[in-house]
């Protein structure tokens, strides 16, 4: 097994800097925050009731979080768009938030091309592309991401703005204690998970070598859901390997019969459950009883606790340990993390069927 304590194996495997992303994230996270507050917004967006997000990996994983947290205080109700097109409840008093880093995903596209043809409120992030281009041509609103990064390292440049446009708009409250709390528990955490730190104490590296050879399922609930979710897509396109997320408190009305066949697989199979302090107590439970369940079946499994008081904070913290997990996950296979080989053959292949329809 590759040494994770050996600073070598980082310039070897990491030719992309993935790493320094990991490292720049608490301080992108302020820089993104100054920039939005200042961001000017048009009045007449206070009166959305309804937003649509639109996005895909990366992209959308900040409009998940944002949604996570309007759903606990927001008048309004918020849905993350994964799809072509745009739903049909789409009105005057619609926001419609278009995020590509890029600015060329296809199905985000499609739907920001829609929107053009409803009185729905829009507004745009991106870096640029064809979405950048449609913006300024119809006059839309554009908060331009300066932040050069595979668009999952990007997420401070998603996450952060949506939190804030939110919060001027009147959709949540003040955010601005909660992000101080939040950054200063994951300037704690990164010293405990830089690759400096040595594996005896880096929990991250830990974690990382017992889902080495693994497939990784994630348990995630209430705020910690979309953090579950961002595990799952890390370990994808991070570590290139297998892994899948499950929600409580539905995984225990299914998933936890599925522990049984085939038996051969639970060998292979390894759970992560994030789990949060401020859970309601009844999930706290079901916590309990699953973590009963695995240890039963003889499933491998590990909890890992968010840290920080606010919501804010334990939603970042796990987000940023399973990043590092990821990272370190991928040095353990000895693969680059940054390429995404599987993905430009997939969007290579598209673009020979290029349509308008496809252009949405």
């Amino acid at each position: 097994m590759v040494n994770l304590d050996d600073p070598l194996i980082y310039r070897k495997l990491d030719s992309s800097g993935m790493l320094d992303h990991l490292h720049q994230f608490p301080g992108q996270c302020q820089l993104a925050w100054e920039r939005v507050l200042q961001f000017a917004l048009p009045p007449e967006y206070s009166s959305v009731d309804k937003v649509v997000i639109l996005g895909m990996g990366g992209s959308a994983i900040g409009g998940d979080m944002v949604r996570r947290l309007a759903l606990e205080e927001s008048r309004a109700a918020v849905w993350v768009h994964r799809d072509c097109g745009l739903p049909p409840f789409v009105d005057r008093n619609t926001l419609v938030i278009a995020s590509s880093y890029s600015g060329n995903t296809e199905e985000t596209l499609s739907g920001f091309t829609a929107s053009l043809k409803t009185p729905a409120k829009k507004l745009v992030l991106t870096t640029g592309g064809k979405l950048g281009e449609l913006a300024q041509k119809e006059g839309v609103p554009t908060f331009v991401i300066d932040y050069q990064a595979p668009p999952r390292a990007a997420f401070a440049h998603s996450f952060i703005p949506m939190l804030g446009i939110f919060q001027r708009l009147g959709l949540l409250r003040d955010k601005s204690a909660d992000l101080k709390e939040a950054l200063t528990t994951l300037n704690k955490l990164a010293r405990d998970l830089i690759e400096t730190t040595p594996v005896v104490s880096n929990p991250a590296k830990q974690l990382a070598t017992k889902l080495w050879g693994h497939v990784v399922v994630i348990y995630g609930a209430e705020m910690l859901s979309e953090v579950a979710r961002r595990w799952k897509t890390q370990l994808n396109e991070n570590s290139k390997t297998m892994a899948f997320f499950e929600l409580f408190s539905e995984l225990n009305h299914n998933a936890v019969l599925g522990y049984e066949f085939p038996p051969e697989v639970k060998e292979k199979v390894f759970m992560v459950l994030l789990h949060s302090a401020r859970f309601n107590p009844r999930i706290q439970l079901r916590y309990e009883v699953t973590a009963q369940l695995l240890a039963k079946a003889q499933i491998k499994h590990e909890l890992v606790e968010a840290l920080g008081t606010g919501a804010l904070a334990q939603m970042m913290s796990p987000l940023l340990f399973g990043d590092y997990v990821s990272f370190y996950l991928a040095i353990l296979n000895q693969i680059d993390p940054t390429p995404v080989a599987s993905i430009d053959l997939i969007k290579k292949y598209l673009a020979q069927f290029t349509s308008k329809t496809a252009e949405g």
